[in-house]
């Protein structure tokens, strides 16, 4: 009678045990998908980020064209640093999405859910339009500082 009394206790000390695990890992689990989630909803901003830096981009390097057109030198300059920066903000918004879908990604490593594996899908489509975004801000920085220059006084050697 004795070692059934022993048996019980074990048991449900095996059954304490699981039920901790057991919610320990469901919180593990819910909180996986709280970051992949958010990591593809931060992918997706930051892939907006840089599609509006790009257009910005777009923006000012049609103003440098359109200055450099009547040789307004000072504002041409100034779009196309404008050009510049909005470039650079494309870039650091597809680095964004870029770390953003690498956490979805350990997240799905780390849970294997559909709902996980949609959001890491998400996140690296996010990336994707980000970095052309951001190679499209770098091409109108581009020709914005070409108009520019052709507007610059040229120095005499």
């Amino acid at each position: 009678h004795s070692k059934l009394v022993v048996l019980e206790s074990e048991v449900s000390d095996l059954r304490q045990g699981y039920l901790i695990i057991n919610r320990r890992y469901t919180s593990a689990l819910a909180s996986l998908k709280e970051l992949t989630s958010h990591s593809a909803e931060a992918a997706q901003r930051a892939a907006a980020g840089a599609t509006k830096a790009a257009l910005a981009a777009k923006n000012a390097s049609t103003a440098a064209t359109e200055a450099a057109a009547v040789n307004v030198s000072k504002a041409a300059d100034a779009a196309a640093d404008a050009a510049a920066f909005a470039a650079e903000a494309a870039i650091e918004s597809a680095a964004a999405a870029a770390a953003a879908s690498a956490a979805a990604a350990a997240a799905v490593a780390q849970q294997a859910e559909e709902s996980s594996i949609i959001a890491s899908s998400q996140a690296a489509e996010a990336t994707k339009i980000a970095a052309e975004a951001a190679a499209e801000a770098l091409k109108m920085s581009v020709l914005a500082n070409e108009a520019a220059k052709s507007v610059r006084p040229q120095s005499k050697d």
